[in-house]
C-alpha cells in the first residue's frame, strides 16, 4: 500500500493546492501522477529533524531564474521510486516561517537517492535524497509554509485511518485464533483474562474508528452544505494530530496484545501479527511523533483552535 500511494497521497496534495505554482505545472504534474505515468514523494524529514520541521537546514537560494538546492533528505517514503519531490526548503530566515515547498524532478542533475534498511513497510521504497547544487527553476516554487502545514492535516488523518485499520486487522486475527487455540485444557476464548484482552482491544478499536469518522462527517456536511470543506479541514489540525495519537496507540496496543496471544507463532517471519508487529512505528513516528502531536493538540488549544 505504501509502495503504490504513500509518496503519492502526500506528495501530490500540495502541488494541487499550492500557492505559488503555475495552472499548467499543476495540471501537468498531477496528471501525471494521476494516469500513473510518473511517481513523486514528499521530501521533508532530515537526519537532524524529524518532527521538528522548523529546523530543516535544506537550503534553496535563489540565483536569477533559479534555486540552488543543498541538503540531505531522509526517511523519504517511495523515494526510491519518485519521479517529483515535494521538498521542504530553507527560503528565508530560520524557523517554520522561513520554509517553503519546491518541487523538484529526480531527473535534475544534482539530485541522487539512496535506499534505507528499515525495520517494516518494505515495500515503500524509503530513501535518503541529496540535493548536490541542484538548479531548479525559480517557477517551481509550489508555496510558502502554509501549504506544508495543511497538508499535515490529511497526513495525520491518513495515518490514522491506517493505523486503526491495522489494528483491527490485530483484533481479527486474535479473535480467530483464540476460537482454535487450545490451551491448559481450553480454548483460549474461554480463559477470562484473554476475553478482557479481547473485549479491551475492541474497546479501543471502535473508539478511534468512531474518533475518525467523526472528524470526516463534520467536514463532508461542510461541503454538502455548500460550506468551505477545505477550510473545515484545516480547522481540524488539533483533531487529526490527537486522532493520530489515538490510533497509533490504539495499534501498539492491539499488536502487542495480538502478539502475545498468538504467543510463539507471533515471532515467526510470515505470520500476519509479526508483520504488523513491526509496521507500529512506521505509522506512530511519521507524519509527526506521538509526543510532538500531543504538544502541539494542547498548544492549539490554548489559542483556542481546538
Amino acid at each position: 500500500m505504501w509502495g503504490l500511494t504513500g509518496g503519492f497521497g502526500i506528495g501530490l496534495p500540495p502541488i494541487v493546492h499550492g500557492n505559488s505554482l503555475d495552472d499548467s505545472i499543476k495540471n501537468r504534474v498531477a496528471g501525471e501522477c494521476i494516469r500513473g505515468e510518473k511517481r513523486i514523494a514528499l521530501a521533508i524529514s532530515e537526519p537532524s529533524a524529524g518532527s521538528d520541521v522548523a529546523n530543516i537546514t535544506t537550503t534553496a537560494e535563489e540565483v536569477g531564474d533559479y534555486y540552488i538546492v543543498n541538503g540531505l533528505k531522509k526517511w523519504i517514503t517511495c523515494g526510491m521510486f519518485a519521479d517529483y519531490f515535494t521538498t521542504a526548503v530553507r527560503t528565508g530566515d530560520k524557523g517554520m516561517f522561513g520554509v517553503s515547498l519546491l518541487l523538484i524532478p529526480k531527473t535534475t542533475k544534482g539530485v541522487s537517492v539512496r535506499p534505507m534498511d528499515c525495520m517494516g513497510v518494505k515495500g515503500s521504497g524509503t530513501a535518503y535524497v541529496e540535493f548536490d547544487n541542484a538548479k531548479v527553476p525559480i517557477e517551481y516554487l509550489v508555496g510558502d509554509v502554509t501549504v506544508l502545514l495543511q497538508n499535515f492535516v490529511t497526513e495525520r488523518l491518513g495515518i490514522a485511518i491506517q493505523a486503526a485499520r491495522f489494528a483491527r486487522v490485530c483484533l481479527t486475527e486474535s479473535v480467530s485464533y483464540c476460537k482454535r487455540r487450545v490451551a491448559f485444557g481450553k480454548k483460549l476464548e474461554d480463559q477470562p483474562v484473554v476475553r478482557y484482552k479481547l473485549a479491551t482491544m475492541m474497546r479501543e478499536v471502535e473508539v478511534t474508528q468512531a474518533y475518525i469518522e467523526s472528524i470526516v462527517y463534520r467536514v463532508n456536511i461542510t461541503d454538502q452544505e455548500g460550506g468551505d470543506w477545505f477550510g473545515a479541514l484545516m480547522r481540524s489540525g488539533a483533531e487529526a494530530a490527537l486522532c493520530k495519537v489515538q490510533a497509533t496507540r490504539t495499534f501498539e496496543h492491539c499488536a502487542r496484545e495480538a502478539a502475545h496471544l498468538h504467543g510463539g507463532n507471533s515471532y515467526v517471519k510470515g505470520n500476519r501479527v509479526e508483520n504488523l508487529y513491526r509496521h507500529v512505528l512506521s505509522l506512530a513516528i511519521p507524519g509527526g511523533s506521538e509526543d510532538v502531536m500531543v504538544d502541539s493538540a494542547a498548544r492549539l488549544a490554548l489559542k483556542g483552535r481546538l
